[in-house]
């Protein structure tokens, strides 16, 4: 297990440090799981939905640590490469949720990475719980940062917890590549299928209008920041 444990900041001291986060201090765990994750998911996941999940671990890492919630870097990333598996044409169910469905292929993904059963469960519970509204920091820290990471990707909810300099770099380095338009087709395509799943209710919920004002996609579209 690679555990990240930062020094513990609350209130306006946490914002600033996030603010002076630099993207290379959060190293990707080295470790066999996250090397295998990573190439899994680069060989389903289009290069939109690719970079989509390198940028949720980056926020939920960068969040995470300037916040100082002790997190699980190996299972966070390993969650964050397989959070949307579930909506590549490979792995797609028409009998569960997506994020169900890519919870059961992570499950596999971490017994052939020979993961004792109790982290294969929690692994699968990130990914689904991603999808929630809320997670408690104080039960699922993992969970709690992927769900707040996914919803910035998403539809830009806590923007401000990082400055619009950390943004822009982590947006160059890793671009969106009309990750909206896609995005928003596939939880279409869920919703007119599982009519009961998280996708449905999102889509009923006008997720459209809600990603339309997401202002990582309008920052996407401006030229880049210089640096951090």
């Amino acid at each position: 297990m690679t555990e990240h444990r930062p020094v513990v900041s609350s209130g306006s001291a946490a914002t600033a440090r996030t603010a002076r986060t630099a993207l290379d201090d959060l190293v990707v765990p080295d470790t066999a799981a996250s090397a295998a994750a990573l190439e899994v998911a680069s060989a389903y996941q289009s290069p939109a939905l690719l970079n989509h999940a390198v940028r949720a671990y980056v926020w939920a890492a960068a969040h995470g640590t300037a916040h100082g919630i002790r997190f699980d870097a190996e299972l966070l990333y390993v969650a964050a490469m397989f959070h949307d598996i579930g909506l590549v044409p490979e792995f797609d169910s028409h009998t569960v949720s997506f994020e169900e469905a890519a919870g059961h292929v992570a499950r596999v993904f971490a017994a052939g990475a020979q993961w004792p059963a109790e982290r294969r469960e929690r692994l699968a519970e990130v990914i689904v719980r991603h999808m929630w509204p809320e997670v408690d920091v104080s039960v699922d820290p993992e969970g709690h940062l992927l769900s707040r990471s996914t919803a910035l990707e998403i539809v830009g909810r806590n923007v401000d917890d990082f400055s619009p300099a950390f943004r822009a770099v982590v947006l160059e380095r890793h671009p969106r590549l009309g990750l909206a338009t896609e995005f928003l087709a596939c939880f279409q395509a869920q919703a007119e299928r599982k009519t009961d799943s998280s996708a449905a209710h999102a889509v009923r919920s006008r997720l459209e209008v809600r990603m339309a004002a997401n202002p990582l996609d309008h920052a996407a579209s401006s030229s880049p920041a210089a640096g951090d």
